[in-house]
Formats: C-alpha cells, structure tokens, sequence
C-alpha cells in the first residue's frame, strides 16, 4: 500500500533530520492527585521548559499531564483539558517551533481539539489501533474516531502514534510488526513511536529495524531512553527522537528541563 494522499507530511513540519522533539513534563494540572493550588507556577515552568528547549536546538515540543498519575484510561475530565488548552495555547504564541499535544494516558480525542483551537501541529497517541494492557486495564485504540474528529474539525494536526506503547503489554499473539503496519495501514498514523519498557528505556535498535521493515516509508521516533551519548547514532530507520528524561534536571522525568543537559544533547546529534 502507498501513502494516502491525506496523510499528513512530517517532512513539512520538520525538514530536518534527525528530528528532536522535547518533552515538557507538566506540573500536576487541577484535579489531579498531586495538584498543588498553583496554576500561575505550572505556567511559569512551562514556558521556561519550552523556551530553554527551543534556545536549546530543539525542532518542536511536547506538552504532555505526566505528573497527573494515576491516570485516566480513556476520557480525562473537562478541567483537564481545560487547563492543557490554556497552557498549550501559551506556549504556542511563545515559541516559533511546532508544538504536540500528549493527553495521558490515551485521550486522543481531548489532544485533538485542544491542538485544533490553540495552533498545536501535532499530537501523539498511546494506544491508536489495537488494545495494549496497561497499569489503567486494558486500553483499547479510537483511531476511527480520531481520524474521524480529525476531519470534521477541518484540522491538519499530525498524529504520532505508538507501537507497543512503553509502561504496557500487548495482547498474546500481536507482534510489533502487525501493530505497527495496523496503525500505519489502517489507523492513518503520520508517524510512528517505538519505545523502551518505560519511562528512560532504551529503545532497542532491533525494534526500530522491525517496525522499518514492516511499514516502509514511515516516519518512526524513538519515544524513550535517548541520552547524549545514543543520539549521535539513531539506530537505522529512525526519523528523530522524542525526548524527556534525559534533558531533565538530574536526568529525572518530570523534574522541569535543564538548559545544559537540552543543549549538549542537541549539540551530539547535530555533530
């Protein structure tokens, strides 16, 4: 099968390659567990994320709830979204980089319309196709729904979509290869995401080779375990990186970005 003369091209978005994008690990957002009253200190380290990674060298940015844990399987509450819109709202009118949108664990359809209003280009997507068993149950994929959101809003927001998303198992008998082709073939992923086991996982080269061979043509991002050292030699058949822990302070998710740890990795794989 060709590419599909809808699917969205990444090589507008990023011309460049290898492709880095970073992470900003939010502060726990209104609702969650660990919410600290605070909504002005969330914003603030927010744009300092986004802005040292952009000074940094960094091709686009990720804003994703990750110290909202435990999170929803599905569907996250409207303050959620509410109070990612706002965010990513901001951080769009200060950087000049494009900017994606993650809802963890897997609400692809709040990542969406929040990128539809604010000007995100991107979103990235935990489960698109299939259903992974995760520490929320089982997950199951909305591409039709996506796609189909996607089109209605009249938006051309890129979709980043996991194969064998970290922090979870597939169902017996799903390999990667399959999972791959499914998300490319039939959920009309943009691009694909291979990850480690969790969070600051290496991603295995093999895996990366696996997924190349079986949908030829795919833009494929490491989406864990990238440090300053693996950079410099992306296993074959990788667009780019997604990149947290390792630009965080002391290298710990969720810790806010150092700028010195940002630059020496964007500096290692620009040579």
């Amino acid at each position: 099968m060709g590419i599909d003369p809808d699917r969205q091209s990444l090589a507008r978005l990023w011309p460049r390659a290898p492709t880095l994008l970073g992470m900003i690990h939010l502060r726990p957002l209104p609702g969650a567990p660990r919410w600290g009253g605070d909504m002005a200190a969330v914003m603030q380290r927010a744009l300092a994320d986004a802005e040292t990674l952009e000074e940094a060298g960094f091709d686009g940015i990720v804003v994703e709830n990750y110290l909202d844990a435990p999170f929803y399987p599905d569907h996250v509450p409207a303050v959620t979204v509410a109070a990612l819109t706002r965010i990513v709202a901001t951080v769009v009118a200060e950087v000049s980089v494009p900017v994606g949108v993650n809802v963890l664990r897997n609400d692809a359809g709040a990542a969406l319309s929040i990128a539809a209003v604010t000007g995100a280009r991107f979103i990235r997507v935990n489960v698109h196709t299939g259903a992974m068993w995760t520490d929320q149950g089982l997950i199951t994929g909305e591409a039709h729904e996506t796609l189909r959101l996607r089109r209605a809003l009249g938006t051309d927001v890129a979709i980043l979509a996991d194969v064998h998303v970290k922090h979870a198992v597939p169902p017996s008998g799903l390999s990667l290869a399959q999972a791959a082709a499914d998300a490319w073939h039939r959920g009309l992923a943009d691009g694909l995401v291979v990850s480690g086991a969790g969070t600051g996982f290496a991603t295995h080269s093999s895996d990366v080779a696996e997924v190349a061979q079986a949908v030829p043509g795919a833009p494929i991002f490491l989406g864990s375990g990238v440090t300053p050292t693996s950079v410099a030699a992306l296993p074959q058949g990788a667009r780019g990186a997604i990149v947290g822990s390792a630009v965080m302070r002391g290298g710990r998710a969720g810790a806010g970005v150092d700028a010195a740890r940002a630059t020496e990795l964007v500096h290692m794989a620009r040579g």
